[in-house]
């Protein structure tokens, strides 16, 4: 039976979405085996809840870092994990739509698309996230009128206006969320000599990360190992103090999307007074960063309704209605 399924393939999360039934997985991208035996131990959730906690044999790792893919077999080998959970066999007729950023290279364009065949989808395209994102937020794509989508992943920003069902302007910077959590813990140990691990710095984003000051602004207490001592230790961090630790990646990041702004046509730039930016992605969650970005581009900007979701349920509206929105896939359209 021929399945047509949409992967965003995300250096944070990987989800997959179904012709016909919707969004079936959403998981990290962290798969975790034994470098002893080679056998994989666990995908997604369960691997990534090993991260920093495996003895030095169980190594826990994301096989995509900025958008691309850093590790061939392992991504290879966590597609078909992926497809297995969703039910997918080697010898099924599979269809897949793979978004990835529009910043990644023929090179790693062609080794994505591998990596997808050799897990067991028989044939396999891809689509931009920006475009997807646009289709996943109800934006009119294909009318003569500008709509810009700011995508925020784990590895990769990017900004595009989009008309008449393609790119106008665009403007992509390999930094996402991932390096918000580096710059927190380069932060925590330059300032307190304290180290911790990447899950405690994204709970740190989460809980008190901010790119604009806001109300009801609250300390958080940080635990981690004196790199002195050896010894546990625990600090308090205020948001604002998160706010500087953060503020480079965050301002190249609204730096892009004023390039992208520059480089769009007048006539299309007019568009965005009436129609505003469109956030998606879940690094545009980020306490704030919807007002500083409102503040330093001047326009209004909206936070879509599923960010995290967006980019996966445009390609999968794509994978059902091709007739009309197929021409926004790179490649031929799947063979029937």
């Amino acid at each position: 039976m021929a399945r047509d399924l949409a992967i965003d393939l995300g250096t944070a999360n990987t989800l997959v979405f179904e012709a016909g039934r919707g969004i079936v997985l959403n998981e990290p991208s962290v798969i975790a085996f034994n470098e002893k035996t080679n056998d994989v131990l666990a995908v997604g959730t369960e691997a990534w809840q090993m991260i920093g906690r495996t003895p030095s044999h169980i190594v826990a790792v994301r096989p995509l870092r900025k958008g691309a893919i850093t590790d061939f077999e392992t991504t290879q080998r966590m597609i078909r994990l992926i497809l297995q959970r969703v039910g997918v066999g080697r010898f099924g007729r599979t269809r897949v739509v793979i978004c990835v950023p529009s910043v990644i290279t023929a090179v790693e364009r062609r080794a994505v698309t591998e990596a997808a065949r050799r897990a067991g989808a028989s044939d396999v395209r891809l689509i931009e996230q920006p475009i997807a994102g646009a289709i996943g937020s109800g934006l009119p794509i294909h009318e003569p009128v500008g709509n810009m989508v700011i995508d925020i992943g784990g590895g990769t920003s990017e900004s595009a206006m989009v008309s008449l069902g393609g790119v106008v302007s665009l403007k992509a910077v390999r930094l996402g969320s991932f390096e918000l959590d580096n710059a927190i813990q380069a932060h925590m140990r330059r300032v307190f000599g304290v180290a911790i691990g990447e899950r405690t710095a994204e709970q740190i984003k989460v809980s008190i990360g901010s790119a604009y000051p806001g109300p009801d602004e609250n300390q958080a207490e940080v635990r981690g190992r004196d790199l002195t001592s050896g010894l546990p230790r625990k600090v308090v961090l205020s948001p604002s103090e998160v706010r500087e630790a953060i503020e480079e990646p965050v301002q190249a990041i609204v730096d892009s999307v004023l390039d992208c702004l520059a480089d769009a046509p007048p006539e299309l730039a007019q568009d965005l007074i009436i129609n505003g930016i469109h956030l998606v992605g879940g690094g545009g969650l980020l306490r704030g960063f919807d007002q500083r970005l409102a503040n330093e581009t001047r326009v209004p900007v909206k936070i879509v309704d599923a960010p995290l979701e967006a980019v996966v349920i445009g390609a999968g509206k794509v994978l059902e209605n091709f007739e009309n929105l197929g021409g926004v896939v790179m490649g031929p359209p799947p063979a029937r």
